[in-house]
């Protein structure tokens, strides 16, 4: 009898999945209704992936998201459009003038497109630290989801849209445990005069800090002195300690761990 049941349901879960599917691919079908869904679950997807970087101030946000990846799913879907056209109804007049059209050529085109953008995110700080990374590889990411979205290709866009969350949300704070953890670390500091590194050495020292790598900058009339200090620690943990030893100098004016 439990067998009986177990089969039942088996059975029963199997067409619910091939009923699903069977959805799925009238959806994949190039009528409104697919056309309808693919761009709203582009603005959708790239507006939800773009949130964490509106959060934080980044230059390309919630609105570039969505528009990036709006573009790339209606490129998508703009390639199917001219497949369907030169088989049927421009047909003569192709065959008349030979026009060939390679709609795999669309998707690639949006990725170069996209690099460049995502180029103008990426500066060098004066703590030569590179920022916009994230955000140029989001937008990248937003780009290839809306090409997946475009296709029809539901089921890589649902598993890609949950990877995303993931790493913008969750990865995050693994990673900040991890640095905060680890015995290497990157301080910047900014001071009064050169006349200062040695005093600020000896306060890494006194913490249990060697340091293996000094590169200073030594300023010009608008902006102070200053120095990236490559250090390894005798202990885990200790960056926040060392950091607020080094602050506690008269002579400092920025501390900042990169």
């Amino acid at each position: 009898m439990v067998i009986f049941f177990k089969n039942i349901t088996v059975w029963r879960f199997g067409i619910e999945v091939f009923v699903m599917f069977t959805h799925l691919d009238w959806l994949r079908q190039f009528n409104l209704a697919s056309v309808a869904l693919r761009l709203t679950l582009a603005v959708l997807c790239g507006g939800m992936l773009g949130l964490e970087r509106a959060r934080k101030q980044r230059p390309a946000g919630f609105r570039t998201y969505m528009l990036v990846c709006m573009g790339a799913a209606l490129t998508m879907i703009l390639g199917q459009y001219e497949a369907v056209m030169l088989a049927s109804p421009w047909a003569a007049s192709a065959a008349a003038t030979g026009v060939k059209t390679d709609v795999c050529r669309f998707g690639a085109q949006v990725i170069n497109g996209v690099g460049f953008l995502g180029a103008g995110t990426i500066i060098l700080t004066g703590r030569q630290q590179v920022k916009g990374l994230t955000t140029a590889a989001g937008l990248w990411s937003a780009a290839c989801m809306g090409l997946a979205i475009g296709a029809g290709f539901y089921e890589a866009v649902f598993l890609a849209f949950i990877f995303s969350n993931l790493v913008v949300h969750l990865l995050p704070r693994i990673e900040r445990r991890i640095l905060e953890n680890a015995r290497d670390m990157n301080l910047f500091v900014e001071f009064h005069s050169l006349d200062q590194v040695g005093e600020i050495i000896r306060s890494i020292k006194a913490q249990g800090g060697h340091i293996h790598d000094v590169e200073l900058d030594h300023g010009n009339p608008t902006q102070h002195p200053s120095a990236i200090f490559s250090i390894r620690m005798d202990q885990r943990g200790k960056h926040a300690k060392v950091m607020a030893v080094v602050s506690e100098l008269e002579s400092v004016y920025v501390i900042h761990n990169v």
